[in-house]
């Protein structure tokens, strides 16, 4: 390994960016371009759909803090494949459901994969090969994610087009398939130091590495710093995911064409795109508490334009807003938790956080349909998730960067 006239860490990105663009087959955004036609097909409410995201998510609350100290042990690599297989088979078989049982069963477990499992597989494998580089690299995964938001739901638009909404899972599910599982199969590496390597170097002797801090969980959960991430997280995540999950049917209900409330969703996730991408060239020195509360404003007020578009031009506007904000929430919080606490026992610390996260993005979903199938419309819900948005910019400012004492 250390031959290569390249550092390794390089090779695991790329196959945690791959692993990251097939993650988003049960994403809330894909998953809203089949709401229309599926519960036009079978007469379901937007709330019973939306509970499928919300009960993968409540279920990804109980794996997730198990699954965590499995990272840090035994490396990403196993999870990360069967996560990949997972959503790969589930995506595929949704093509085949006929009730709304069946279509529970196999969107809450690829769901519970989406919110558990890849999230501490992907971030895992990524902090433990690089920590000066860190910004950089989280911002190149999570733009690798959202470029999968871009392109599965067009994917699974064009191949509604041709053959309904059953060729739009297939769609899905193969794409997942033929791009994430050989690569994270081949090439993921638990850690730098099993092969005589050290984070961001070529080799250990290649000059003075950055210092981290070695938090354990249980030194972490002491903190003032891991409470208020974790609070930040619980105020932003029913805004990603519940506005997620109902933009298409918002934009399709205020004028919009199928087609068109399509382009809008892959906009807002180009934009989250942008988002994580710049993300990882702002200056390692700038507190991310800043960037992280600015994240949560354009949130906010991405959400909130949204309540009265009526246009595909103001369609974009806020949109893209709202994606911008998604783009650096995504970013920025698996970098806070592995800045503020180190990567020795990241695994263990972001899996009780992850549990904090999935069952916010599960209420989300679910707060949105129980309040638009009562009012008959998105208002209400838009007006809540941008006032979330707004006390988790407070939230991140208060977050500073925890010291460990003896």
């Amino acid at each position: 390994m250390p031959r290569l006239p390249f550092f390794y860490g390089w090779i695991v990105l790329a196959c945690i960016c791959l692993a990251g663009f097939a993650r988003q087959g049960p994403a809330v955004a894909t998953l809203s371009v089949f709401v229309v036609p599926m519960t036009d097909a079978f007469g379901w409410s937007r709330t019973e759909m939306a509970g499928a995201v919300s009960l993968g998510g409540v279920l990804a609350a109980f794996v997730s803090p198990l699954i965590g100290p499995v990272l840090d042990r035994r490396g990403a690599r196993l999870i990360l494949c069967l996560a990949v297989l997972g959503t790969g088979l589930a995506t595929m078989a949704l093509s085949l459901v006929q009730s709304l049982l069946s279509f529970y069963l196999l969107f809450v477990f690829a769901r519970m994969i989406w919110a558990g499992p890849y999230d501490l597989g992907l971030y895992g494998a990524l902090n433990n090969w690089f920590v000066a580089r860190r910004a950089r690299a989280t911002s190149i995964a999570t733009l690798a994610q959202m470029s999968g938001l871009v392109a599965l739901p067009i994917i699974a638009q064009l191949a509604m087009q041709d053959g309904g909404w059953r060729h739009g899972w297939v769609a899905i599910g193969t794409t997942a398939l033929a791009v994430g599982f050989l690569p994270v199969w081949l090439f993921l590496v638990r850690r730098p130091e099993d092969v005589g390597l050290v984070p961001d170097r070529i080799t250990a002797g290649a000059g003075p590495t950055v210092v981290e801090p070695r938090f354990t969980r249980a030194a972490a959960m002491r903190t003032q710093a891991f409470w208020l991430l974790s609070l930040y997280t619980v105020l932003v995540f029913p805004v990603q995911a519940g506005v997620s999950l109902h933009q298409a049917p918002h934009l399709i209900e205020n004028g919009l064409s199928p087609i068109a409330a399509a382009t809008v969703i892959s906009f807002f996730s180009a934009m989250s795109a942008v988002a994580s991408f710049g993300v990882g060239f702002l200056p390692r020195r700038w507190p991310l508490r800043y960037v992280m509360s600015l994240a949560a404003v354009l949130l906010g007020t991405g959400t909130l334009g949204l309540i009265g578009v009526g246009s595909i031009e103001t369609s974009y506007l806020f949109a893209g807003l709202f994606g911008l904000g998604i783009g650096g929430v995504m970013t920025l919080l698996p970098m806070a938790w592995a800045d503020y606490f180190g990567r020795e026992s990241y695994g263990a610390i972001r899996g009780v956080a992850l549990s904090l996260q999935v069952i916010a993005q599960a209420a989300g979903p679910i707060a949105s349909g129980v309040l638009r199938d009562a009012s008959g419309n998105y208002t209400g819900s838009l007006i809540l998730f941008g006032s979330l948005a707004a006390l988790a910019a407070v939230a991140a400012l208060l977050a500073r960067r925890p010291h460990l004492t003896p």
